[in-house]
């Protein structure tokens, strides 16, 4: 009856619509509209069912997804239609990806343009520029805090640069992954000025009070993002009289998606960078989209229902286009965001594997793997049609947002355990080299994240300030194991910007006013070209760890075990220090391999006679895949060297 109702809508929506609509040749856009539309309805009604409004409402949601797929070049159609016959097309090993800041890799768009080069030499096909939408001077976040979604910032460059710049990534088969900012604008956006102005229709876009009896109800669960630089989740806004709740900046103004009409503006907005060539579009501050008194205001159901229609929403007009959900929470609510309770990924296909990414830093400091193991291993399987994006570094902070259930099942206690890995990645503990800095420490509760660039973290800047050649090659062995990590466990590997020729950390962001008071701004660096140039050099850094990644990546793309489908088994072992994982074609039948990693500073020992090593590994013709080399054995043990890894095979199965 429900499936009736929703069908009867659909059919006065078409009555309905505009008649410049109605004479385009939308044959594949009627086809999806009608093969979703129940779901659209569903989560419609779900959300915003007991407004008068609603029939309006809906019919302004399907003329905007109509209007969206009319602007879609040809191009961009013809390669969903391609997608869609090959709907796992993103699970293949071949993807790799790298983030980058647009100004501070090459100056512009057009720059970038030129440098693609070097994204081909290195192997390179996934590009995720961090956000390029206008903001304004100064108080930009980053470049989260947006004061036109429809414009590039003139400091970057302009749309028709972004435009060519797309179409010279397509002719090289390489993937554009574009940034919208879906939980907040700039308090400099028109929409924000035009609700200070009065005008109610913007005012009900934002959070808006007339005094601090509702914000004090929120503030009693709502825990606070930054509490050094913004504590509270609301400021005064002298010029309209009204609280706005501002969950991350008092200049970042949070979005009523209560309202349907900001969901149907930013539904329009993601449509928009979809039509100009973006394939991946990463969805920021997903986990903040629905507030609700007496909760924390992360993490709601209808945050999830909102993912799921514009999900269903972008299936109509731009089904070739994936979804990214930042949403760097707990490791039970992470895998949510692929869509929980469904099979195929309903909200967004890729997540960040905020979970690895922290439990890989854990185990670099502690040089073990036992709570990189145990938190690895609670991790529920994903989804079949999704996949993560692992990682080392990005542009953000690194949380330690482990659960504290999987510290005490290693024997450690969560809180003093925090303590150490701070302590450890800040220069206050005795027997670390690394070089790094807290940042959003809470004085009230003694928590902190950590900022710093790999290189510097894991030791290489202080061991090239001691000209130590032995803590040098300790340094540079773990930027390439880790490396070895996110390239081999099963996903998509997302390098960022600089790792590779192993850039160190950029403190000159301490005489910009501006970014003096965010030390993730010491991981943000200006690309250093002619550092990068020693990548050419042999015996320098640069080449060493340039060339090694090169490498790892050019095997990991002939690999098909490295294929994304849930084939990959955790492996326990005796020795903590080492990390043990298989991956494995769909068949089992050849080509599996086994992925090994000595997080510890002395050489280790692996049983090879454990059952699930002989499965991989069982004819004892082992090599490695990265070196070529034959690993040294003592009989039924294998030698693992000091923060080392390898990618083993059995040759006779491969072959």
């Amino acid at each position: 009856m429900y499936e009736q109702v929703s069908h009867s809508l659909l059919n006065n929506i078409l009555i309905k619509l505009n008649p410049d609509i109605e004479q385009q040749e939308l044959r594949h856009f009627y086809t999806r509209l009608g093969a979703n539309f129940y779901a659209i309805h569903s989560l419609f009604s779900l959300l915003y069912g007991d407004r008068d409004d609603f029939e309006e409402q809906a019919l302004q949601l399907v003329e905007t997804m109509a209007r969206q797929y009319i602007n879609r070049p040809e191009t961009l159609k013809a390669k969903d239609i391609e997608r869609e016959k090959d709907h796992n097309w993103f699970l293949n090993q071949k993807w790799v990806g790298m983030a980058l800041y647009t100004d501070g890799f090459a100056d512009n768009l057009s720059g970038l343009k030129d440098k693609l080069f070097y994204f081909q030499e290195l192997g390179i096909n996934m590009i995720h520029i961090m956000p390029i939408l206008q903001c304004p001077d100064g108080k930009s976040d980053g470049g989260y805090a947006i004061s036109d979604f429809r414009k590039v910032d003139s400091r970057i460059g302009t749309n028709d640069d972004l435009t060519d710049l797309s179409e010279a990534l397509q002719k090289r088969d390489i993937l554009l992954t574009l940034d919208v900012v879906v939980n907040h604008t700039s308090n400099e956006h028109e929409w924000a000025a035009r609700a200070r102005q009065g005008e109610k229709k913007y005012q009900d876009y934002f959070y808006l009070f007339d005094n601090r009896e509702i914000p004090d109800m929120f503030e009693e669960t709502m825990p606070e993002i930054f509490p050094e630089t913004a504590p509270g989740n609301f400021t005064w806004d002298a010029e309209m009289n009204k609280w706005v709740m501002t969950v991350f900046n008092d200049y970042q103004w949070d979005l009523n998606y209560s309202n349907p009409a900001v969901f149907i503006e930013m539904l329009d907005i993601i449509l928009f960078w979809s039509n100009k060539g973006a394939d991946i579009i990463r969805l920021d501050a997903v986990a903040f989209l629905w507030k609700k008194i007496g909760s924390a205001c992360q993490n709601e159901r209808e945050a999830h229902l909102i993912l799921q229609l514009m999900k269903d929403c972008c299936q109509v007009t731009a089904p070739g286009v994936l979804f990214i959900a930042e949403a760097i929470v707990a490791p039970v609510e992470i895998i949510k965001y692929f869509g929980e309770d469904a099979i195929n990924a309903k909200e967004c296909e890729i997540a960040y594997n905020a979970t690895l990414m922290a439990l890989l830093w854990d185990a670099v400091a502690t040089k073990n793997a036992k709570l990189l193991y145990q938190g690895l291993r609670s991790l529920p399987d994903k989804l079949e049609r999704a996949t993560w994006l692992n990682y080392i570094r990005c542009h953000d902070d690194i949380g330690l947002g482990f659960d504290d259930a999987d510290i005490r099942a290693v024997d450690y206690e969560p809180k003093e355990h925090r303590k150490f890995l701070i302590n450890y990645y800040t220069g206050n503990f005795s027997d670390s080299d690394a070089r790094g800095f807290p940042f959003g420490a809470n004085l009230k509760t003694g928590d902190a994240r950590i900022s710093g660039s790999l290189a510097s973290l894991v030791g290489l800047e202080t061991a090239q300030e001691s000209a130590d050649p032995a803590r040098i090659i300790n340094a540079t062995q773990h930027i390439l194991l880790l490396h070895s990590l996110i390239l081999s466990f099963g996903g998509i590997p997302l390098l960022y910007y600089g790792d590779e020729i192993g850039t160190l950390n950029d403190c000159s962001f301490l005489e910009d006013e501006h970014k003096a008071h965010d030390s993730r701004w010491t991981h943000r660096p200006n690309f250093d070209w002619v550092n990068a140039e020693q990548r050419n050099h042999p015996g320098t850094i640069q080449y060493q760890l340039f060339n090694a990644i090169k490498k790892m990546i050019a095997v990991r793309k002939e690999i098909p075990a490295f294929a994304d489908f849930n084939n990959r088994e955790l492996i326990h072992v005796d020795n903590p220090h080492l990390f043990v994982f298989s991956r494995f074609n769909l068949t089992r039948t050849a080509g599996g391999v086994l992925v090994v990693v000595n997080f510890d500073a002395n050489p280790q020992y692996l049983d090879l006679n454990n059952p699930n090593i002989k499965a991989v590994l069982s004819h004892g013709h082992i090599s490695d895949l990265v070196s070529g080399d034959i690993p040294a054995m003592f009989k039924e043990q294998l030698v693992i060297p000091a923060y080392h890894f390898y990618w083993l095979t059995d040759q006779q199965r491969m072959s």
